[in-house]
């Protein structure tokens, strides 16, 4: 691309920024909350300058369509989390009759998530959260089944040692001193 190229078409980016950003910015708030409806904007025009070239004439409908779809994926996120919150905080044992014991077991599995990478969390949250199979969460994740169960397998993996307790160093405590005794040199 020339010159005069990525100038007319850094031109004609500003000009449908200026003729549609109110509009569009309008159009978001009516729907998420304010505090998030520029990001949401931004998302939308960083789209639009990426494939600037399959914009039709008539931008103004895309935009409004490629905002519609970025608040989905943002509600969708937030649902998620909260769903994700919900059952981690509803989570019973039901062998265990003692509040307290049932409240260390939760506060241990919060632990031991929140240790957990996003990564990490996420493979495991479409399995046992969302309800899908390996299959379906592979789609998910754009990788192959067999790519997704590696990953999971993995993340049970640092899931289950993170809730392991931690076993104390015993080896030096129940050990005598390896030194031996010193004789003093006063004695003869």
């Amino acid at each position: 691309m020339s010159g005069d190229d990525a100038g007319g078409r850094a031109d004609r980016f500003r000009s449908l920024h200026l003729g549609t950003y109110a509009d569009l910015l309008r159009f978001v708030e009516r729907r998420v909350p304010g505090s998030e409806a520029e990001d949401v904007v931004s998302t939308v025009f960083m789209t639009a300058w990426r494939r600037f070239d399959e914009l039709p004439d008539d931008a103004r409908p895309w935009l409004f369509a490629v905002a519609r779809k970025t608040m989905a994926n943002r509600t969708r996120g937030w649902l998620r989390r909260q769903a994700l919150d919900v059952r981690l905080g509803s989570l019973e044992s039901p062998e265990l009759s003692d509040d307290s014991a049932g409240a260390a077991v939760r506060i241990d599995l919060e632990r031991a998530w929140k240790a957990l990478s996003a990564a990490d969390r996420e493979v495991l949250a479409l399995v046992a959260f969302d309800g899908l199979t390996a299959e379906q969460a592979a789609d998910v994740l754009g990788c192959r089944r067999s790519t997704f169960a590696m990953r999971l397998g993995r993340a049970r993996k640092r899931l289950q040692s993170a809730l392991e307790p931690a076993e104390p160093d015993t080896r030096w405590s129940s050990r005598p001193h390896p030194l031996k005794e010193q004789q003093s040199w006063t004695r003869a």
